[in-house]
């Protein structure tokens, strides 16, 4: 994941998950706001904020390693970054991150949608 942190920025980052987020997932778009809402936490340290700067600079990144656009694969190599980037910073995920995390999804899937696969792994 080298070189995308410049990628990221809130901007783009909300802009991809609302471009994206249908054909995504629900794992990849829950994932992705589990990070982003842990890099807003004042407490979290630099070197935790980094990996997950990296990780959804990746995710944002228009041309990565399986274009997005693939049926099927498109976004297997995004989730794999955010999910190492996940397990890096596991420890900093309370109950209040998964709370908005799960509020987000839910506004834009409906309150059908399953976390415990990524919740699981947490």
């Amino acid at each position: 994941m080298d070189g995308t942190e410049k990628h990221f920025s809130e901007e783009k980052f909300w802009g991809k998950l609302k471009k994206a987020g249908t054909k995504a997932g629900h794992s990849v778009v829950y994932t992705a706001l589990l990070l982003y809402y842990v890099l807003q936490k004042p407490d979290v340290p630099k070197k935790a904020k980094m990996v997950i700067i990296g990780a959804l600079g990746y995710f944002i990144l228009p041309t990565d390693l399986v274009p997005d656009f693939a049926v099927g694969v498109g976004f297997t190599d995004d989730l794999g970054a955010l999910g190492v980037a996940l397990f890096q910073v596991a420890m900093y995920i309370d109950d209040e991150v998964k709370a908005k995390a799960k509020a987000k999804v839910r506004e834009w899937f409906g309150d059908d949608v399953d976390t415990s696969e990524v919740d699981e792994k947490l």
